[in-house]
C-alpha cells in the first residue's frame, strides 16, 4: 500500500473526506482526461473564493515581511486561528522542490527557497549559518556587481559603467548579484537589472532566468502584470519552470481562480504533474476549501507522485489546526513508516498543535525532544522553541533559552527571542536583545527592527514605535512600503486611522513606490468596521488609482461599512460586473442585506 493510498484511508476516518459540491460550485477529479487534472464549471467556491476580509485583519502583518516568505508563500487561513499558523510562516518551500530544481545556472531563487532570508546587508557579518536541517551554510558569496549597485544604488549607472569598462557580465556574475539583492528583497532593483541586460546586451537568458523575471514581475507589479509578461516570452524557453513560478505567485496571491486555471494550463502541455505544484494545490486548498484536499491527494495517487516531507508537514498541521489530534498522530505514523525523518521543524508543527488543542504536557514532551541532547549541537533549533516556550507562558525556559542566544547572538535565535518576548509582555527584555544585535552589527538590524515595531503596534505603545522609526532614518537608511505599512498599522491600532491614512497619502504622493496592499486594506477594514462609509469608498478608490485591480476581499469589506452604517447601498451589482467580479456566497449574503430594493415581510404586507 502505498504513502497517498494509507493517507487518504486514514484521511476518510479523520476527516479529509472528498469534496461535494452543488451543481453551480464544482471542482472535479477528471478521471480519463490526463490533460486536464481538474475541471471547472461556473462559480468556484461556495463560499471562500478569493479569501475573506479576515485574510487581511493582519493579526500579524510583520510576519509577511519578517517570517520566512519564500517565493510561494504560504497564504493566510480563513479559519479559526489562522494567526498561530501564520505567525510560523509555514513556506511552500517545504511542500515540493525547488522551482529551480535541476536548474545549475541560475541560483536565483535562493532567498525565497529554503535558505535562511537576509533582509539588510548586516546579515553580510553574520557567522556561518545553519539550515533547518543543521548542515552548515555558507555566507553570502560575494559579488562586486552586487556590491557596486548597494554603493550606487543605481542599477542602470553601475551596468552601464560595467559595459564601458569591458567587464564581463557572465552567467554567474549576473546570478550572484540579483540573488544576494533578493535576499536583502531589492527586487526593483532585481527587475531592472534584468531588464537592462534584455535591452542592452547580447546576455544568453536561460528559462530560470526568465522565471525569476517573472517571479519578479509578480512581486513588484503585480499577477495581471506577470501574466502578460509570460506571453512574451520565447516559446522555447516557456517550460515548465516558468509556469510554476507563475502558479507559485498566484498561490502567494490567493487567486485561486487563476492558480486552478494556470494548472489545468500546465496539464494541458503535458508538463508531468509535480509534487511541487500538487503542494501549491493544498496550500491553496488549505487556506480557501479543505474539503478539496482530498481531491489533490487522490490525484497523487492515481499520478503515483510520492508526497515529500512538506506534504506531510502541511497534512500534519491541517490537521491540528483542525483539532484532530488523534488523525495528526495517524499521520505522523504514516511518515515515519515511508522512512521520513521526524526532524525539528515537524516537530514543532507538532508542539503548536498540542499547544493549540491544550495538551501542554504533549507539547513540552515534544519540545523536549527538539532540543534533544543540547543547544550546543543544535543551537539553530532555539528559533523554534522560544515561541512555544512563550505560548506556554514558560518564562523561565524563555529566559534560559533567551541566555543561550545572547552568547553568540545568532541573528534568528534572536529574532525568535524578541518575539517570545513580546508575547509575554515583557518589553524592556525584547529591547534589551534588540540592543544587542544594533550594538553587534554596524548595520541597522531591519529583521529585529520589525519584530519589536510589532510588539509596539500590538501594545499600543505610540511613542516608541515613532522613536523607532526615527532611529531607523537617521541611520541613513531608505524609508519604503514596509516601514510605511509599520507606521499605518501603528497609527491605527492607535485608535488614529485618519494619521494612517495621512501618513499613507505623503508616502505616495513623495515617492515612486507605491504603498503595500494590505496596508491600505489595515486602513479600509478600519473604516468599515467604524461604519465610516465616505472614507471606506475613498480608500477603496484610492486603491484603484494605485494601480489595486478590485478584488472579493475589498468589496465585502467595503459592504461591512454600509452593514454597520445601517445605509443601503445603490448600485454594488453593477460596480462588480464592471470590475469581472462574481459574488461568493458570502458576499452574496452581504449585498442582500445591503439592498435598497430589499423586501421584508412587513414591506410585503404593506404594498399595495
Amino acid at each position: 500500500m502505498n504513502s497517498i493510498t494509507k493517507i487518504l484511508r486514514r484521511s476518510r476516518r479523520y476527516n479529509f473526506s472528498p469534496s461535494s459540491f452543488g451543481a453551480v460550485s464544482k471542482l472535479e477529479l477528471s478521471s480519463g482526461d490526463k490533460g486536464s487534472a481538474f475541471k471547472v464549471s461556473g462559480l468556484i467556491y461556495n463560499n471562500r473564493a478569493q479569501g475573506l476580509i479576515r485574510s487581511y485583519s493582519v493579526k500579524d502583518v510583520f510576519s509577511r515581511f519578517i517570517s520566512i516568505n519564500k517565493l510561494s508563500s504560504i497564504a493566510d487561513t480563513n479559519d479559526n486561528g489562522d494567526e498561530d499558523e501564520r505567525e510560523q510562516g509555514l513556506s511552500e518551500a517545504e511542500l515540493g522542490n525547488d522551482v529551480t530544481e535541476g536548474v545549475e545556472d541560475d541560483s536565483l531563487f535562493g532567498s525565497e527557497l529554503g535558505g535562511d532570508v537576509d533582509a539588510s546587508e548586516d546579515d553580510l557579518e553574520m557567522e556561518v549559518k545553519h539550515s533547518k536541517e543543521g548542515e552548515p551554510k555558507k555566507k553570502r558569496a560575494q559579488s562586486e556587481l552586487y556590491e557596486s549597485i548597494v554603493t550606487y544604488k543605481s542599477v542602470r549607472h553601475v551596468l552601464d559603467a560595467w559595459v564601458k569598462e569591458g567587464k564581463d557580465l557572465s552567467q554567474a556574475e549576473v546570478s550572484l548579484a540579483i540573488n544576494n539583492l533578493r535576499k536583502r528583497r531589492s527586487y526593483a532593483m532585481c527587475l531592472q537589472m534584468w531588464e537592462w541586460l534584455r535591452a542592452n546586451t547580447q546576455f544568453e537568458f536561460t528559462e530560470a532566468n526568465y522565471a525569476s523575471q517573472l517571479d519578479l514581475v509578480s512581486k513588484v507589479h503585480g499577477l495581471q502584470k506577470a501574466e502578460m509578461f509570460l506571453k512574451d516570452i520565447p516559446e522555447s524557453f516557456r517550460g515548465e519552470v516558468v509556469y510554476r513560478t507563475l502558479l507559485a505567485n498566484c498561490v502567494l496571491k490567493r487567486h485561486v481562480k487563476k492558480a486552478e486555471d494556470l494548472f489545468n494550463k500546465m496539464r494541458e502541455l503535458k508538463f508531468p504533474t509535480s509534487v511541487f505544484a500538487c503542494n501549491q494545490l493544498l496550500l491553496l486548498y488549505g487556506k480557501h476549501d479543505r474539503k478539496k484536499i482530498s481531491d489533490v491527494l487522490l490525484l497523487m495517487e492515481r499520478e503515483n507522485i510520492k508526497p515529500t516531507r512538506g506534504t506531510y508537514q502541511f497534512l500534519i498541521n491541517s490537521k491540528g489546526l483542525a483539532g484532530d489530534i488523534t488523525g495528526m498522530e495517524k499521520l505522523v505514523e504514516t511518515m515515519k513508516e515511508e522512512g521520513i525523518e521526524l526532524d525539528p521543524e515537524i516537530r514543532a508543527t507538532l508542539a503548536r498543535c498540542y499547544i493549540r488543542a491544550g495538551l501542554k504536557e504533549r507539547a513540552e514532551e515534544v519540545m523536549k525532544e527538539i532540543e534533544g541532547e543540547g543547544l550546543n549541537q543544535t543551537p539553530w533549533v532555539c528559533r523554534s522553541l522560544l515561541p512555544l516556550y512563550a505560548d506556554i507562558g514558560d518564562k523561565e525556559n524563555v529566559r534560559r533559552l533567551c541566555r543561550f542566544a545572547e552568547q553568540t547572538l545568532r541573528y534568528d535565535n534572536c529574532i525568535a527571542a524578541i518575539k517570545a518576548w513580546g508575547k509575554l509582555k515583557e518589553i524592556e527584555e525584547a529591547e534589551a536583545v534588540f540592543e544587542r544585535l544594533v550594538k553587534k552589527y554596524k548595520i541597522f538590524p531591519m529583521l529585529p527592527y520589525f519584530a519589536l515595531m510589532e510588539i509596539y503596534t500590538e501594545n499600543k505603545m505610540l511613542a516608541k514605535g515613532k522613536d523607532l522609526v526615527k532611529r531607523v532614518a537617521n541611520r541613513g537608511i531608505k524609508i519604503g512600503p514596509s516601514t510605511w505599512h509599520a507606521l499605518v498599522k501603528l497609527y491605527t491600532k492607535a485608535g488614529e486611522v485618519g494619521k494612517a491614512e495621512l501618513i499613507l497619502n505623503k508616502a505616495t504622493k513623495d515617492n515612486k513606490m507605491r504603498p503595500l496592499f494590505i496596508s491600505y486594506m489595515v486602513i479600509l477594514e478600519e473604516y468599515a468596521r467604524r461604519g465610516d462609509v465616505h472614507n471606506t469608498e475613498k480608500v477603496f478608490l484610492r486603491m484603484k488609482s494605485a494601480g489595486y485591480s478590485a478584488q472579493l476581499m475589498q468589496y465585502e469589506t467595503v459592504l461591512l461599512a454600509y452593514l454597520n452604517s445601517k445605509t443601503p447601498a445603490y448600485g454594488m451589482d453593477e460596480r462588480l460586473k464592471a470590475d469581472n467580479l462574481f459574488p461568493n456566497k458570502t458576499l452574496a449574503v452581504k449585498l442582500a442585506q445591503v439592498d435598497p430594493f430589499r423586501k421584508t415581510p412587513v414591506s410585503v404586507l404593506l404594498d399595495e
